[in-house]
Protein backbone atom coordinates (compact mmCIF):
# COMPACT_ATOMS: atom_id res chain seq x y z
CA UNK A 1 0.00 0.00 0.00
CA UNK A 2 1.06 3.63 -0.95
CA UNK A 3 2.51 5.52 2.25
CA UNK A 4 1.56 8.84 0.97
CA UNK A 5 -1.78 7.60 0.64
CA UNK A 6 -1.95 6.03 3.86
CA UNK A 7 -1.29 9.83 5.14
CA UNK A 8 -3.89 11.03 2.77
CA UNK A 9 -6.24 8.78 4.63
CA UNK A 10 -5.04 9.85 7.60
CA UNK A 11 -5.63 13.19 7.19
CA UNK A 12 -8.89 12.59 5.68
CA UNK A 13 -9.92 10.91 9.17
CA UNK A 14 -8.92 13.57 10.84
CA UNK A 15 -10.98 15.88 9.21
CA UNK A 16 -13.83 13.61 9.72
CA UNK A 17 -13.81 13.28 13.38
CA UNK A 18 -13.09 16.78 13.90
CA UNK A 19 -16.12 18.03 11.59
CA UNK A 20 -18.42 15.45 12.19
CA UNK A 21 -20.54 16.69 15.25
CA UNK A 22 -19.88 20.07 15.01
CA UNK A 23 -21.94 22.34 12.86
CA UNK A 24 -19.99 23.02 9.94
CA UNK A 25 -20.80 20.03 8.01
CA UNK A 26 -17.86 16.96 7.61
CA UNK A 27 -19.28 15.80 4.26
CA UNK A 28 -18.59 19.37 2.77
CA UNK A 29 -14.84 19.56 4.63
CA UNK A 30 -14.36 15.98 3.20
CA UNK A 31 -15.10 17.00 -0.52
CA UNK A 32 -12.94 19.82 -0.44
CA UNK A 33 -9.99 18.16 1.40
CA UNK A 34 -10.91 14.90 -0.81
CA UNK A 35 -10.38 17.41 -3.88
CA UNK A 36 -6.96 18.77 -2.68
CA UNK A 37 -5.84 15.72 -1.91
CA UNK A 38 -6.64 14.08 -4.94
CA UNK A 39 -9.04 11.86 -3.94
CA UNK A 40 -12.56 12.63 -5.71
CA UNK A 41 -12.87 8.99 -7.42
CA UNK A 42 -15.72 6.87 -7.12
CA UNK A 43 -14.07 4.26 -4.39
CA UNK A 44 -12.64 7.80 -2.51
CA UNK A 45 -16.76 8.88 -2.09
CA UNK A 46 -17.51 5.64 -0.56
CA UNK A 47 -14.15 5.76 1.65
CA UNK A 48 -15.66 9.43 2.58
CA UNK A 49 -18.82 7.74 3.50
CA UNK A 50 -16.96 4.82 5.25
CA UNK A 51 -15.14 6.82 7.41
CA UNK A 52 -18.05 8.16 9.67
CA UNK A 53 -18.37 4.85 11.35
CA UNK A 54 -15.09 5.79 13.39
CA UNK A 55 -16.30 9.30 14.94
CA UNK A 56 -19.48 6.96 15.16
CA UNK A 57 -17.88 5.17 17.66
CA UNK A 58 -16.68 7.16 19.33
CA UNK A 59 -20.07 8.73 20.25
CA UNK A 60 -20.71 5.20 20.88
CA UNK A 61 -18.08 5.04 23.22
CA UNK A 62 -18.71 8.14 25.13
CA UNK A 63 -22.76 7.56 25.10
CA UNK A 64 -21.70 4.02 25.93
CA UNK A 65 -23.35 3.84 29.57
CA UNK A 66 -26.90 5.26 28.33
CA UNK A 67 -27.08 2.95 25.03
CA UNK A 68 -26.64 0.30 27.85
CA UNK A 69 -29.04 1.36 30.09
CA UNK A 70 -31.72 1.59 27.13
CA UNK A 71 -30.82 -1.77 25.90
CA UNK A 72 -31.14 -3.45 29.21
CA UNK A 73 -34.27 -1.97 29.88
CA UNK A 74 -35.81 -1.83 26.37
CA UNK A 75 -38.65 -4.75 26.62
CA UNK A 76 -39.92 -3.37 30.09
CA UNK A 77 -39.41 -0.12 31.09
CA UNK A 78 -41.82 2.44 29.21
CA UNK A 79 -38.97 5.45 29.01
CA UNK A 80 -36.53 3.19 27.45
CA UNK A 81 -39.02 1.76 24.85
CA UNK A 82 -40.09 5.77 24.03
CA UNK A 83 -36.62 7.04 23.94
CA UNK A 84 -36.07 4.03 21.50
CA UNK A 85 -38.82 5.07 19.65
CA UNK A 86 -38.09 8.20 18.96
CA UNK A 87 -34.76 7.87 17.70
CA UNK A 88 -36.53 5.54 15.08
CA UNK A 89 -39.40 7.40 14.15
CA UNK A 90 -36.26 10.77 13.78
CA UNK A 91 -34.34 8.02 11.49
CA UNK A 92 -36.79 6.64 9.17
CA UNK A 93 -37.24 9.90 7.05
CA UNK A 94 -33.73 10.07 5.92
CA UNK A 95 -33.58 6.41 5.12
CA UNK A 96 -36.29 7.63 2.91
CA UNK A 97 -35.27 10.37 1.31
CA UNK A 98 -32.17 9.02 0.79
CA UNK A 99 -32.97 6.24 -0.82
CA UNK A 100 -35.04 8.43 -3.21
CA UNK A 101 -32.47 10.76 -3.97
CA UNK A 102 -29.37 9.48 -2.70
CA UNK A 103 -27.87 8.86 -6.37
CA UNK A 104 -28.88 12.44 -7.62
CA UNK A 105 -27.10 14.07 -5.29
CA UNK A 106 -24.19 12.69 -5.36
CA UNK A 107 -24.22 12.86 -9.17
CA UNK A 108 -24.94 16.75 -9.06
CA UNK A 109 -24.14 17.87 -5.35
CA UNK A 110 -21.34 16.90 -4.20
CA UNK A 111 -18.85 19.85 -5.40
CA UNK A 112 -17.49 22.04 -4.26
CA UNK A 113 -19.35 25.29 -5.24
CA UNK A 114 -22.39 23.66 -3.75
CA UNK A 115 -20.44 23.28 -0.34
CA UNK A 116 -19.30 26.96 -0.28
CA UNK A 117 -22.48 28.13 -0.83
CA UNK A 118 -24.28 25.99 1.75
CA UNK A 119 -21.26 26.83 4.11
CA UNK A 120 -22.40 30.63 3.63
CA UNK A 121 -25.99 29.92 4.03
CA UNK A 122 -25.72 27.54 6.58
CA UNK A 123 -23.62 30.50 8.76
CA UNK A 124 -26.67 33.22 7.99
CA UNK A 125 -29.26 30.44 9.45
CA UNK A 126 -27.16 30.01 12.80
CA UNK A 127 -26.57 33.45 13.37
CA UNK A 128 -30.11 34.31 12.82
CA UNK A 129 -31.15 31.18 15.03
CA UNK A 130 -28.60 32.51 17.61
CA UNK A 131 -29.64 36.10 17.80
CA UNK A 132 -33.54 35.71 17.91
CA UNK A 133 -35.53 35.24 20.77
CA UNK A 134 -35.95 31.49 21.31
CA UNK A 135 -38.41 29.66 22.49
CA UNK A 136 -39.40 28.87 25.58
CA UNK A 137 -37.68 25.30 26.02
CA UNK A 138 -40.14 23.00 27.30
CA UNK A 139 -38.23 19.74 26.26
CA UNK A 140 -34.73 19.74 28.77
CA UNK A 141 -33.96 16.02 28.32
CA UNK A 142 -34.03 13.76 25.66
CA UNK A 143 -35.97 11.46 27.61
CA UNK A 144 -38.92 13.83 27.80
CA UNK A 145 -39.18 14.23 23.78
CA UNK A 146 -42.70 13.02 22.15
CA UNK A 147 -42.32 11.58 19.28
CA UNK A 148 -44.03 14.63 16.87
CA UNK A 149 -40.31 16.27 18.24
CA UNK A 150 -38.47 13.88 16.83
CA UNK A 151 -40.15 13.17 13.34
CA UNK A 152 -39.64 17.01 12.59
CA UNK A 153 -36.21 16.75 13.78
CA UNK A 154 -35.78 13.77 11.28
CA UNK A 155 -37.56 15.94 8.41
CA UNK A 156 -34.81 18.78 9.77
CA UNK A 157 -31.96 15.97 9.25
CA UNK A 158 -32.44 15.54 5.71
CA UNK A 159 -31.32 18.49 4.67
CA UNK A 160 -28.29 17.33 5.37
CA UNK A 161 -28.34 15.46 1.77
CA UNK A 162 -27.30 18.27 0.94
CA UNK A 163 -23.20 18.65 0.96
CA UNK A 164 -22.17 21.31 3.06
CA UNK A 165 -25.33 21.97 5.03
CA UNK A 166 -24.42 20.17 8.41
CA UNK A 167 -26.46 16.86 9.92
CA UNK A 168 -25.31 18.22 13.62
CA UNK A 169 -26.08 21.97 12.49
CA UNK A 170 -29.84 20.91 11.05
CA UNK A 171 -30.54 18.99 14.29
CA UNK A 172 -28.76 21.12 17.16
CA UNK A 173 -30.15 24.19 15.67
CA UNK A 174 -33.49 22.91 14.38
CA UNK A 175 -34.38 20.92 17.53
CA UNK A 176 -33.52 23.80 19.75
CA UNK A 177 -36.12 26.48 17.64
CA UNK A 178 -38.67 23.60 18.06
CA UNK A 179 -38.01 24.38 21.98
CA UNK A 180 -35.38 21.30 22.75
CA UNK A 181 -32.75 22.94 25.46
CA UNK A 182 -29.24 22.93 23.90
CA UNK A 183 -27.79 20.19 25.67
CA UNK A 184 -31.39 18.18 24.59
CA UNK A 185 -31.06 18.81 21.02
CA UNK A 186 -26.87 18.19 21.19
CA UNK A 187 -27.64 14.65 22.98
CA UNK A 188 -30.84 13.79 20.53
CA UNK A 189 -28.56 14.83 17.70
CA UNK A 190 -25.66 12.73 18.32
CA UNK A 191 -27.96 9.57 19.44
CA UNK A 192 -29.47 10.42 15.91
CA UNK A 193 -25.79 9.87 13.83
CA UNK A 194 -25.65 6.49 15.10
CA UNK A 195 -27.93 4.81 13.38
CA UNK A 196 -28.25 7.59 10.33
CA UNK A 197 -24.34 7.09 9.89
CA UNK A 198 -23.88 3.27 10.39
CA UNK A 199 -26.87 2.83 8.06
CA UNK A 200 -25.49 5.27 5.45
CA UNK A 201 -21.73 3.45 5.54
CA UNK A 202 -22.90 -0.16 5.16
CA UNK A 203 -25.11 0.98 2.61
CA UNK A 204 -22.84 3.00 0.80
CA UNK A 205 -19.94 -0.04 0.78
CA UNK A 206 -22.48 -2.84 0.13
CA UNK A 207 -23.71 -1.15 -3.37
CA UNK A 208 -20.21 0.18 -4.26
CA UNK A 209 -18.65 -3.06 -3.86
CA UNK A 210 -17.60 -3.93 -6.80
CA UNK A 211 -15.49 -0.77 -7.43
CA UNK A 212 -13.26 -1.90 -4.24
CA UNK A 213 -10.88 -4.54 -3.80
CA UNK A 214 -8.55 -5.91 -0.68
CA UNK A 215 -5.74 -3.52 -1.18
CA UNK A 216 -7.88 -0.95 -0.16
CA UNK A 217 -8.09 -2.46 3.26
CA UNK A 218 -5.48 -0.20 5.29
CA UNK A 219 -6.49 2.85 3.93
CA UNK A 220 -10.21 2.16 5.34
CA UNK A 221 -8.47 1.02 8.51
CA UNK A 222 -6.43 4.39 8.51
CA UNK A 223 -9.33 6.66 8.14
CA UNK A 224 -11.33 4.99 10.46
CA UNK A 225 -8.86 4.98 13.36
CA UNK A 226 -8.07 8.47 12.72
CA UNK A 227 -11.86 9.40 12.65
CA UNK A 228 -12.54 7.44 16.00
CA UNK A 229 -9.76 9.09 17.80
CA UNK A 230 -10.29 12.76 16.67
CA UNK A 231 -14.03 12.25 16.74
CA UNK A 232 -14.03 11.27 20.59
CA UNK A 233 -11.71 14.15 21.61
CA UNK A 234 -14.22 16.75 19.73
CA UNK A 235 -16.93 15.33 20.87
CA UNK A 236 -15.86 15.43 24.86
CA UNK A 237 -15.02 18.99 24.36
CA UNK A 238 -18.11 20.11 22.70
CA UNK A 239 -20.29 18.54 25.51
CA UNK A 240 -18.79 21.11 27.84
CA UNK A 241 -18.59 23.82 25.69
CA UNK A 242 -22.13 23.92 25.04
CA UNK A 243 -22.72 24.13 28.54
CA UNK A 244 -21.54 27.83 28.06
CA UNK A 245 -21.27 28.92 24.56
CA UNK A 246 -23.14 29.25 21.82
CA UNK A 247 -22.63 28.64 18.22
CA UNK A 248 -22.07 31.53 17.01
CA UNK A 249 -18.54 31.33 16.84
CA UNK A 250 -19.26 28.28 13.79
CA UNK A 251 -21.19 30.42 11.58
CA UNK A 252 -18.45 33.16 11.22
CA UNK A 253 -16.34 29.92 10.55
CA UNK A 254 -18.73 28.93 7.84
CA UNK A 255 -19.02 32.13 6.67
CA UNK A 256 -15.08 33.21 6.54
CA UNK A 257 -14.59 29.08 5.47
CA UNK A 258 -17.32 29.45 2.44
CA UNK A 259 -16.00 32.94 1.31
CA UNK A 260 -12.62 31.84 1.17
CA UNK A 261 -13.57 28.74 -1.08
CA UNK A 262 -15.50 31.48 -3.59
CA UNK A 263 -12.66 33.14 -3.75
CA UNK A 264 -9.93 30.43 -4.42
CA UNK A 265 -11.69 29.54 -7.13
CA UNK A 266 -12.81 33.01 -8.38
CA UNK A 267 -8.87 33.61 -8.48
CA UNK A 268 -7.64 30.32 -10.23
CA UNK A 269 -5.31 30.12 -6.32
CA UNK A 270 -6.72 26.26 -5.99
CA UNK A 271 -8.47 24.80 -9.19
CA UNK A 272 -11.38 23.04 -7.09
CA UNK A 273 -13.04 20.91 -9.59
CA UNK A 274 -16.83 21.27 -10.16
CA UNK A 275 -17.53 25.11 -8.93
Amino acid sequence: MDGVLLVKAAIMGIVEGLTEFLPISSTGHLILAGHLLGLSGERDKVFEIAIQTGAILAVILVYWQKIRETVVQLPSERSAQRFALNVLVAFIPAVVLGLALGKAIKSHLFTPGVVATTFILGGFVILWAEGRRHPKVRVQEVEDMRWTDALKLGLVQCLALIPGTSRSGATIIGGMLLGLSRKAATDFSFYLAIPTLIGAGVYSLYKERAALSADDVPMFLVGLLFSFVSAWLCVRWLLRYISSHSFTPFAWYRLAFGAIVLLTSWTGWIQWAGT
